[in-house]
């Protein structure tokens, strides 16, 4: 009898911890481009489970992903990047995370590139000269993006605004965002891009792998062996009917489903634990496969 109880101890050892890992995967959420819209992006962190009806962070330890562009378009800014700031500290109480990376309109907004940006927007912030202010890297929101990286590696997902090709994964994540980290504050007074990553085949405004066809696949695979990863989550490139969607077998996920009322305000989030993937909706979660690669974006 003795033996037998030793044996199901033994056995005991090796397979708890192995449910153990199992069960404590971190909950991911990802949200695309919010544009400077609160009202939609309440509505989602609350139906995602990551804020309560005070507005206060409820997540628990999920880790909390925004992939850029909450500014332009919408009037919200001083809002959004408030709240972002703000759940930050309250999702680090409770043993959760909220991870921002930087989008093109960020960086655009740094440099003073204000194409998008709508004028109650500037009035919002009493006018041109404060909203400098406050985009500069002494300024309370420029200070705070001067911290954001260009990429972020959470589990086995890679995130980050546009995409990243091979000549930038062969860096790592720690790689790019310590580039970025070197030169961003050249780009922004200089307007020299030391690494190529600012430009059009750069992390923040690549779409190639959100609008190419079927060769584009390989190209990913390149990227995510370099960066040791299985997938990379992306905003930047609208998918115009409001739904997220997966290409190349599930190893690109497109995020950026028009958030914002500008574009239709179409609310909802991206969810990962362990090899589990769903787009969250209003009316519930669905299970995310990978569209045909030639499917029309």
């Amino acid at each position: 009898m003795v033996p037998l109880l030793q044996c199901f101890f033994f056995l005991s050892l090796l397979v708890f911890p192995l449910w153990v890992q199992a069960v404590t995967e971190p909950r991911i959420v990802a949200m695309g481009d919010l544009h400077g819209d609160l009202n939609n992006t309440l509505t989602i962190m609350q139906f995602a489970g990551l804020i309560d009806q005070d507005h206060r962070w409820s997540g628990g330890d999920t880790i909390f992903v925004q992939t850029g562009d909450v500014v332009d378009r919408g009037v919200d800014t001083i809002a959004l990047y408030e709240l972002l700031q703000r759940l930050r500290k309250e999702a680090q109480e409770q043993g959760g995370q909220v991870v921002s990376v930087l989008g093109n309109h960020e960086i655009m907004n740094m440099v003073g590139d204000w194409r998008y940006v709508h004028p109650d927007d500037i009035a919002s912030f009493g006018g041109k000269q404060a909203r400098i202010e406050a985009f500069s890297k002494e300024g309370w929101i420029g200070s705070d993006l001067f911290k954001w990286n260009l990429t972020a590696k959470v589990g086995s997902s890679v995130f980050c605004h546009g995409g990243i090709l091979p000549k930038h994964a062969q860096d790592g994540v720690d790689g790019i965002n310590q580039r970025t980290k070197e030169s961003l504050d050249m780009y922004i007074h200089e307007k020299h891009d030391k690494y190529g990553l600012f430009g059009g085949d750069g992390p923040t405004w690549y779409r190639g792998f959100a609008v190419g066809d079927e060769r584009i696949c390989t190209v990913l695979d390149k990227a995510l062996e370099l960066l040791k990863a299985d997938r990379m989550v992306m905003g930047h490139t609208v998918q115009r009917d409001g739904r997220i969607r997966a290409r190349c077998g599930g190893k690109a996920i497109l995020i950026d489903i028009g958030i914002s009322h500008v574009y239709g305000g179409h609310p909802g989030a991206l969810e990962i634990q362990g090899d589990q993937v769903h787009a969250i909706y209003k009316h519930g979660k669905e299970k995310l496969i990978a569209s045909h690669i030639h499917e029309e974006l």
